[in-house]
């Protein structure tokens, strides 16, 4: 005879998975009525007569009851049997099973106080080594040199620094040549500095979001320039270019990667040292909003040194909210968000040029109104503020789970 069947996987925890869990008792099938009819034994004494319970008394009827499993966690660690192995700590499995959805009334539901008891039984439980050892998102400073990505990080700003020399060296034509040379060579600078250290996209990236910075720090340069010349009937010839902003950016790239390291490490420690998953996330949307403050404060000062604009402040925040979603694995939400403010400046523009037509003066109407009453660059400052604040505000519940902070 074959024998049973071994465990397989029955897919992701849902509702259903926990209700099966909780249940006592099922009924495994119908139960013969006393009308039935009853064959004869092959002893050969007489069958009964057919009405035969009206003389006798009713035999209690015994139900078939198949009973819940004694031992839900084991159900539990089968479902989630590769997590465990995988996991280099029961962090990790506490990570995962929030994933997944399990939460601490979930982890009640099996005898444990809350989700880091449950995974501490499934680590213990499930036996590893078959696995290499997984990393740490977000750049755990035990994982990575720190002088690496340090010299790395700075070359944005080194780049930076070589052009604004070049364009205040230059006129005309050749100005702007040394302008799109040195966007070209910050298109080579960032990849290098988000490729190592904290910076570093967790899992699969997205190739639109490198199009969609470049295009956001083109605007810095020379974006309101251009607007400001479309307002006023022209461009004639080349507009002129903002360098300190888009010096002042890429200067902060390297405070922004240590600003990211500081995150990431404490919140792994907060991580280690939280016994439930409230208490891991009210200490962590403090901690993520201290850096985005402490960033922003960095960049202000070189801001103030390089010519201050609103609009460059809140760029800034807006790719450091970006980068710091994009290394905790959430890169579709910050190419999405970034892909909307590039939209954004372009119609902007669009509509300043179809204004032009005869019958569309009332296209350019808010983009107008607005540049008159703060200046062209209070449009890079209202969209991209309006796109900082969204993706923080995403960020603070995104960033403050337990399975962000580490590979699941």
């Amino acid at each position: 005879m074959r024998g049973p069947a071994a465990p397989t996987s029955p897919g992701p925890w849902n509702t259903r998975s926990e209700a099966l869990l909780e249940t006592d008792a099922r009924t495994a099938g119908p139960v013969p009525t006393g009308t039935d009819t009853v064959a004869a034994p092959e002893s050969g004494h007489p069958a009964p007569p057919a009405d035969a319970d009206a003389c006798t008394p009713a035999a209690p009827v015994v139900r078939s009851v198949r009973r819940g499993p004694a031992d839900p966690v084991k159900a539990l660690m089968h479902r989630h049997r590769e997590l465990c192995e995988r996991a280099v700590d029961a962090l990790e499995i506490a990570a995962g099973l929030e994933a997944h959805g399990v939460t601490d009334r979930t982890a009640a539901r099996f005898r444990h106080r809350d989700v880091f008891s449950l995974a501490e039984e499934l680590y213990a439980r499930v036996p590893h080594g078959t696995w290499t050892a997984a990393r740490p998102v977000g750049g755990d400073p035990r994982h990575t040199g720190w002088a690496g990505w340090t010299l790395s990080a700075l070359a944005p700003g080194a780049v930076a620094a070589l052009t604004a020399a070049g364009l205040t060296l230059t006129e005309g034509s050749p100005r702007l040549a040394v302008g799109v040379a040195g966007v070209l060579g910050l298109a080579l600078a960032l990849p290098l500095a988000v490729r190592r250290g904290p910076l570093r996209a967790a899992g699969r990236p997205v190739p639109a979001a490198r199009l969609w910075t470049l295009w956001l720090l083109a605007y810095a340069l020379g974006g309101d320039g251009l607007l400001a010349g479309l307002l006023a009937g022209g461009p004639d010839g080349a507009w002129p270019l903002t360098p300190g902003p888009l010096l002042a950016l890429a200067l902060a790239v390297a405070p922004a990667a240590w600003c990211a390291r500081l995150f990431s490490r404490h919140a792994r420690r907060r991580l280690a040292a939280s016994r439930s998953l409230r208490d891991f996330a009210t200490g962590t949307r403090p901690l993520l909003l201290v850096t985005v403050a402490a960033h922003t404060a960095v960049l202000a000062g070189l801001l103030a040194l390089t010519g201050f604009a609103p609009g460059a402040l809140a760029l800034g925040v807006l790719l450091l909210t970006a980068r710091l979603l994009t290394a905790h694995g959430f890169a579709e939400t910050a190419s999405d968000t970034l892909a909307g403010v590039c939209a954004a400046q372009v119609l902007a523009l669009a509509t300043v040029l179809a204004a032009r037509l005869p019958g569309c003066d009332l296209l350019a109407y808010p983009v107008r109104a607005l540049a008159d009453s703060w200046g062209p660059g209070a449009v890079t400052t209202f969209v991209c503020g309006a796109g900082a604040l969204g993706l923080l505000a995403h960020a603070t519940a995104a960033l403050s789970r337990a399975s962000a902070h580490t590979t699941t």
